[in-house]
């Protein structure tokens, strides 16, 4: 279970990376929300992921964290927020410039990118 983790975890984080590093508006965004997915990944495993234990304290010897949870719900919601936020905020700019490329510069002849 630890492995699967870690590999989704580091797979979202690269793809993530990959994509803010682009020059497309749309791209960033995207690159961003699956930053945002693996921290909050991250930020669940932290707690220690127990399969057969119960989240209320007393009903097992090992019970699940409830610090992460709160801290992993705390930031899907502020995650959701700025994704909305960011979009509209590219739409603005589409709208004002006429591309998305980050720089606003439209490409060469021919750059599909």
């Amino acid at each position: 279970m630890e492995l699967l983790f870690s590999l989704v975890t580091g797979v979202l984080s690269a793809s993530g990376i990959y994509l803010l590093l682009r020059g497309r508006t749309f791209s960033i965004i995207v690159g961003l929300v699956l930053l945002s997915y693996a921290v909050n990944l991250f930020l669940f495993s932290t707690g220690g992921l127990h399969t057969h234990s119960a989240a209320v304290i007393g009903e097992s010897a090992s019970p699940a964290d409830p610090l992460p949870q709160a801290l992993v719900l705390t930031a899907i919601v502020i995650g959701f927020a700025m994704t909305a936020f960011i979009v509209i905020l590219a739409i603005r700019t589409r709208a004002e410039l006429g591309n998305d490329h980050v720089d606003g510069k439209q490409g060469e002849e021919g750059d599909t990118r």
